[in-house]
């Protein structure tokens, strides 16, 4: 094993090797996969002066914490949490120098849920259709990480980013979901239409990678039975049989049999890969309904 190498010092609840995913491989049944909240995975990456296709590592709430075998420039940013070297405090969302053999320790959040943890030179993981993400449902790509585990780094690419301030929204008290309506919006009742935009919701604590799933007022049917299965953007918000949104998130499922009514924009998913359990959530229409497609027989 090379000394370019981290090994895991306390894996967390859930940390995985993230990068910009797999996007394209929806018609092999392949989800895009790759970071939640990718603009704080770019802005770790630029600190330590990778490219923001280098893979990082996700933490979710409670942090990880790493030994480095090399002395590396080292990153934390996404979710605001308490960062130490060797127990010593170091900061938060900006580029910290880790000698060899110190550790490294991302504590639990304190505002937002999901950090992501930097190395100059990236993690070196197996790239699986060209991405080292890992992907919880498919099971590509590396496994959630685990005490003990030792995972090989990459060549530095360049020095870190010069900067006295580096702007980055924290996670809001009201997680708000734009979404554009349809396509089956027409399985649910006027009223159900407008439960969605005017009701009550909070995340649910069973909400994971696949899909942020809602707590709240049920979304009323106009029609009973199923669909066929059909395709499922990144995005979409499913209503099961509970009535309850679900928004499809990086790890979802490419094909789906619940009717879609809505479809949230990729560039406002980051905020909910930030937001808690029990976050209050806002859904807001945004745009025409799209030319009805034709349902299924």
């Amino acid at each position: 094993m090379t000394d370019r190498a981290l090994s895991v010092v306390r894996a967390g609840a859930l940390t995985t090797v993230q990068d910009l995913g797999r996007p394209g491989h929806a018609h092999l049944g392949v989800p895009h996969s790759g970071a939640l909240d990718g603009p704080a995975h770019r802005l770790a990456n630029r600190l330590v002066g990778n490219p923001a296709s280098a893979a990082t590592l996700e933490t979710t709430l409670t942090g990880c914490a790493v030994r480095l075998r090399t002395a590396a420039t080292v990153a934390v940013t996404g979710a605001a949490c308490p960062v130490t070297v060797d127990g010593r405090p170091a900061p938060w969302c900006a580029p910290v120098h880790v000698p060899a053999g110190a550790v490294l320790e991302a504590g639990t959040a304190t505002h937002g849920l999901r950090a992501y943890l930097a190395v100059a030179g990236g993690i070196d993981a197996e790239p699986v259709l060209g991405s080292c993400a890992t992907d919880l449902l498919s099971g590509l790509g590396p496994d959630p990480l685990a005490d003990g585990a030792v995972l090989p780094l990459g060549s530095p690419h360049g020095p870190p980013a010069a900067a006295d301030a580096v702007p980055h929204a924290g996670p809001a008290a009201e997680l708000v979901l734009p979404f554009l309506p349809g396509p089956r919006d027409d399985w649910f009742t006027a009223a159900g239409l407008r439960t969605l935009a005017a009701g009550r919701f909070r995340v649910s604590a069973a909400s994971n990678r696949i899909g942020l799933r809602t707590e709240g007022p049920s979304l009323e049917r106009a029609r009973d039975g199923e669909l066929a299965s059909e395709g499922m953007p990144l995005g979409a918000l499913q209503v099961p049989p509970n009535g309850l949104p679900v928004l499809f998130l990086h790890d979802h499922p490419t094909t789906g049999g619940y009717p879609v009514v809505g479809v949230v924009p990729e560039r406002f998913l980051a905020a909910a890969a930030q937001a808690a359990p029990g976050t209050p959530v806002r859904f807001a229409r945004i745009g025409r309904r799209p030319e009805r497609a034709a349902r299924p027989r």
